[in-house]
């Protein structure tokens, strides 16, 4: 009897998923907050003080991944930050942390793209180069991960998806505090390196390497253009 063909990508500290089960009806990719409050000038990651060339930088990387995806019919889940408008969904420490910065300014507050990091707003929304599709899932999530209060697990249970590449900003934070959530839960993650950054490289240094730091501790982690290489033999 022939073997049945085994499919992984070229990772770190192994190659992934480890199982070599990659399909494309198991495998979600979750493209975390590209939004315009992360990515241009005037929204909430400028008013904190922070030059966006390293979120600008992945976005050809993202839009490439995106593309294969999507023509493989990899179910994509796109995530945004964000508050209710009346700041509701909001802790005080929080308020109190974003403004702590040179400008003043945190969230709730009014800058060029609006309220920052406010739903409905226009720093809100995902930027034009990864916009999503019809019958892509958006997930709007109040906090960090995108896992607490919001339905994404939901969604991934009912497609089946049991593997998870992830990529978005920024890694240290919200990219990182996802990824830990969804190891919780029991799904094999793939951090993709270059489709990702953070406010500062030496974070997204160390928060990539504490991805794959004992064996694996939360999963692997790939460069795009071997997670490319990698979906393509699935066609």
């Amino acid at each position: 009897m022939q073997d049945k063909p085994r499919h992984q990508i070229l990772a770190n500290p192994y190659n992934w998923p480890h199982d070599a089960s990659l399909h494309p009806s198991t495998t979600a990719l979750v493209i975390i907050d590209m939004q315009r409050d992360f990515c241009e000038p005037g929204g909430y990651l400028s008013h904190q003080g922070y030059d966006i060339t390293p979120t600008r930088l992945i976005i050809p990387a993202i839009a490439s991944l995106l593309a294969k995806s999507r023509a493989l019919n990899i179910p994509i889940y796109h995530t945004r930050e964000g508050h209710r408008a009346d700041l509701s969904t909001l802790p005080p420490r929080e308020l109190s942390r974003s403004r702590a910065n040179a400008s003043g300014l945190g969230i709730g507050d009014r800058g060029p793209l609006g309220r920052l990091l406010v739903r409905g707003e226009a720093g809100h929304s995902t930027i034009r180069e990864l916009h999503p599709w019809d019958g892509e899932p958006v997930v709007e999530k109040p906090g960090k991960g995108a896992f607490a209060h919001t339905d994404l697990e939901l969604l991934l249970r009912l497609r089946g998806v049991r593997i998870l590449i992830l990529c978005g900003v920024t890694t240290d934070v919200c990219v990182h505090t996802t990824l830990r959530e969804a190891n919780d839960r029991g799904f094999e993650c793939l951090v993709v390196e270059d489709c990702c950054a953070a406010s500062e490289t030496r974070l997204h240094d160390t928060a990539v390497e504490m991805v794959r730091t004992e064996g694996g501790v939360f999963g692997a982690t790939a460069r795009v253009g071997d997670v490319l290489e990698g979906l393509a033999r699935l066609c």
